[in-house]
């Protein structure tokens, strides 16, 4: 029965070529379930390896060994461990609201599995007889459904905060919205530029055309891939997608040191474990999407390039998964060298740094765009388009700073408060005495001293 499948499935795309839009919704059932799986597995995969790596990277970073009982290097860890969180006791507050409580670590897992589903493996490959892309699928807006599956994912770590009925996990869960607003926003500017160089927003034409990326501004010497071509975006990306994920050092809405253990404060059991899943998955997923939008996607890096299969066949998932680990190392390095922010300098970077310095560098690469279709001469475009931007950077390097106030002092700070304000601690920090207190010392100093027992 497989094999009258065959016939209905002409290619349109050779193998080892890379895939169009018009080579997806062509795949019978039994590939598309096929595909469904081995993206599965290689996320679950995936998240049980790097929580290992993480682990192992960390000791490494501080002179100790490591997980290193279970298993070949200590490689079984996080299989004993998920075994372990399945079998622990699944408690549930009293003020919990039941079903969002259920349906909260829910959301965010099946959001982070969904989005992995239009990232791009490999070129055409041959399954079993048929031809088909090494890829779930792919739309005219893939991109954009990684954004939308990121902005639902927050809803599941905002509703845990909200229905667990405690004060610290709401917080954990608006700061999660906060960070969001701020982060999501930096992000999805940061596609913008790769977007206007690629023509596309389909994350196979995306690869396809860092191919050719040299191309892109036919009268400027450029690289293949996006990372160096645009490497502004590619800065903005990699620090958003840190702040997306809530890794350090932006891993604010868990703050253990002032929100106990942040939204997941009063999960346990499996429901934890889908949390924590869900966060390692975001991690594969933006990796692997920085793989895509930057790195060139699957295509092997320059050196391999000198042999003419590197592209083709499933050697293409062999690089692809070497510079996800490669980024996937970067969070680990991130969280073993760098301490948490405050929270007001985490706002304060991505509002006032992130997408500022995003919107100036759109509007110079579209002023790129145009002056590369006038028909001026390299000089007068190079001009044009450079002087602008030399002049901006100038003003941000030079831009007077603002005169800091002479600050007041503390008891300046108390006359200004207003009246009917929150009492004050005592201006030298000391507690009052208590009258239990004044009286026992009272009654030390009317003893005499004759009365003391002679030992």
């Amino acid at each position: 029965m497989i094999l009258s499948f065959l016939s209905d499935v002409p290619p349109l795309t050779p193998l080892g070529g890379d895939p169009t839009l018009e080579d997806f919704g062509k795949d019978p059932w039994w590939i598309v379930l096929i595909k469904v799986l081995a993206v599965f597995v290689f996320l679950v995969v995936m998240t049980l390896f790097t929580i290992w790596y993480e682990r192992r990277v960390v000791a490494r970073m501080q002179v100790r060994p490591g997980p290193n009982r279970h298993g070949p290097f200590g490689l079984l860890q996080s299989l004993a461990d998920g075994l372990k969180l399945a079998f622990k006791e699944d408690i549930m507050p009293l003020k919990a609201d039941k079903i969002v409580f259920f349906i909260a670590p829910v959301i965010s897992t099946v959001c982070a599995f969904t989005a992995f589903a239009i990232i791009p493996f490999g070129p055409m490959v041959s399954i079993f007889g048929v031809k088909t892309p090494m890829q779930l699928t792919d739309i005219p807006v893939a991109v954009l459904l990684v954004l939308a599956c990121s902005g639902m994912g927050i809803y599941g770590i905002v509703l845990g905060g909200w229905a667990s009925g405690s004060t610290y996990p709401l917080l954990g869960g608006l700061r999660s919205s906060a960070q969001l607003i701020s982060y999501e926003v930096a992000m999805g500017l940061s596609f913008v530029a790769v977007f206007m160089t690629a023509g596309t927003m389909s994350t196979s034409g995306i690869v396809a055309a860092q191919a050719h990326g040299g191309e892109a501004f036919g009268w400027l010497p450029t690289p293949g891939w996006f990372a160096l071509l645009l490497l502004p975006s590619f800065v903005i990306y990699s620090i958003s997608a840190v702040g997306e994920t809530n890794r350090a050092p932006f891993d604010l809405p868990e703050a253990e040191s002032e929100l106990v253990g942040g939204f997941h404060t009063e999960y346990s059991s499996l429901k934890f474990a889908l949390f924590f899943l869900a966060e390692y998955i975001n991690m594969v997923t933006v990796s692997a999407l920085c793989t895509t939008l930057f790195l060139g996607g699957w295509r092997a890096p320059w050196p391999l390039t000198i042999w003419s299969g590197a592209n083709s066949g499933w050697w293409p998932l062999l690089w692809f998964t070497i510079k996800v680990l490669l980024l996937l190392f970067v969070f680990v390095w991130l969280r073993g060298t760098l301490p948490r922010l405050r929270y007001d300098q985490f706002m304060r970077f991505g509002w006032k740094v992130l997408i500022p310095v995003n919107l100036v560098w759109i509007l110079a690469l579209a002023g790129l765009k145009v002056a590369q279709k006038s028909t001026y001469s390299t000089t007068d475009k190079l001009m044009f388009v450079g002087v602008p931007l030399a002049v901006i950077i100038l003003l941000a390097l030079f831009w007077p700073a603002k005169a800091e106030e002479e600050p007041k002092t503390v008891q300046e700070q108390v006359a200004e408060r207003p009246e009917g304000s929150f009492p004050l601690p005592p201006m030298d920090l000391q507690v009052p005495v208590s009258p239990r207190a004044k009286r026992l010392t009272a009654e030390r100093e009317t003893v005499p001293a004759s009365t003391e027992k002679e030992v």
